[in-house]
């Protein structure tokens, strides 16, 4: 049984991934330290955990040389923005030292005849704004507008030199905003339905017309497997649905499917529009005709199809809300600069 190693994995993307490898019959090693945001699923079969942070690099290549992966899928990254402007200090340790450190260790590796594929995970906001009419594929400039997609931007360029220097197996996914089940409701979309469930108005920023670009995260997890079977080493693939939406037509989309589901929508349930974060990007959009062509994957979920999939999952899961302190999503961040 080969054996894979996700970084990040009790993360959103993480534990979606993770669940994905496992049907695939891949014994699947999760590395977390367990921030706010971890949700850590008990599994029994063909899995390990080690709570572990990717920044010591003594225990992180202890136990790579312990099970010798065949691939690292790189999740492990703090990724709220927000956040990255309240305080940068761990968005810099996470994700640009960690992912140092995560290739030193390739790279040891490498000499001893270890090969390891790494798959690193990143985002569309490196791109930065991107003017309507405009899809950004994977040679439009890097022009990252906050701390925490500076952070990212600055470990792919890591990653694309450990590549050239030291000819190390590594592809990156440049991905748009993912949402579905386990998502931690500081973001956009489950913070709209969990304020649905608790009767609460729903902050929208500015007047609601920053466009974002969405896809399911099984979607997601469907591109990091292929990239992994066929993504060329040194390349980088955008992964997006071409589905653009203003957000504030999303919670309006959100608020219409609640309805025809016959949800009961509360009296204090209203948008209600918020102070604008610093350095807004105004649209990210990309394009993602080189995976669709190159690795002939496409999405499965159109949006209206996963929003509603993704609303089912947080009523029949409102524990999921319940366990989660409100104190780690409920204050406003972003503004205290």
């Amino acid at each position: 049984m080969k054996k894979i190693i996700v970084t990040g994995g009790s993360g959103f993307i993480g534990n979606n991934l993770i669940n994905f490898l496992l049907k695939k019959k891949y014994f699947v090693v999760n590395i977390d330290k367990l921030t706010y945001a971890s949700n850590n699923l008990k599994r029994k079969k063909n899995y390990k955990f080690y709570k572990l942070d990717i920044g010591n690099k003594d225990k992180l290549l202890k136990v790579l040389k312990k099970y010798k992966p065949v691939a690292i899928f790189n999740l492990a990254a703090e990724t709220h923005v927000d956040r990255s402007i309240d305080d940068p200090k761990d968005f810099i340790k996470s994700n640009i030292l960690g992912v140092f450190n995560l290739l030193e260790i390739i790279r040891k590796l490498k000499k001893q005849n270890t090969k390891i594929k790494l798959i690193h995970i990143s985002t569309d906001e490196v791109y930065g704004d991107i003017k309507n009419g405009i899809r950004s594929n994977e040679n439009y400039c890097y022009k990252p507008s906050s701390p925490y997609s500076a952070s990212k931007a600055s470990a792919d360029h890591l990653v694309k030199a450990y590549v050239r220097t030291y000819k190390i197996d590594a592809v990156i996914s440049n991905c748009c905003n993912n949402y579905g089940p386990y998502q931690f409701p500081e973001k956009l979309i489950p913070k709209i339905i969990s304020n649905i469930i608790n009767n609460k108005n729903i902050p929208i920023y500015s007047r609601g017309i920053n466009s974002r670009e969405w896809v399911h995260v099984e979607d997601h997890c469907q591109a990091l497997m292929m990239l992994y079977l066929k993504g060329k080493s040194g390349e980088s693939y955008n992964v997006g649905s071409g589905i653009n939406l203003r957000n504030i037509d999303l919670v309006k989309k959100i608020l219409k499917i609640c309805k025809n589901k016959k949800i009961k929508i509360g009296k204090n349930v209203k948008i209600k529009f918020v102070k604008d974060r610093p350095g807004h990007d105004l649209r990210y959009a990309l394009n993602s005709n080189k995976i669709s062509k190159k690795i002939k994957w496409k999405i499965k979920f159109n949006l209206s199809h996963g929003l509603s999939d993704t609303i089912e999952w947080y009523f029949k899961n409102k524990k999921f809300l319940l366990n989660i302190s409100k104190k780690f999503y409920e204050k406003r961040l972003g503004l205290n600069i």
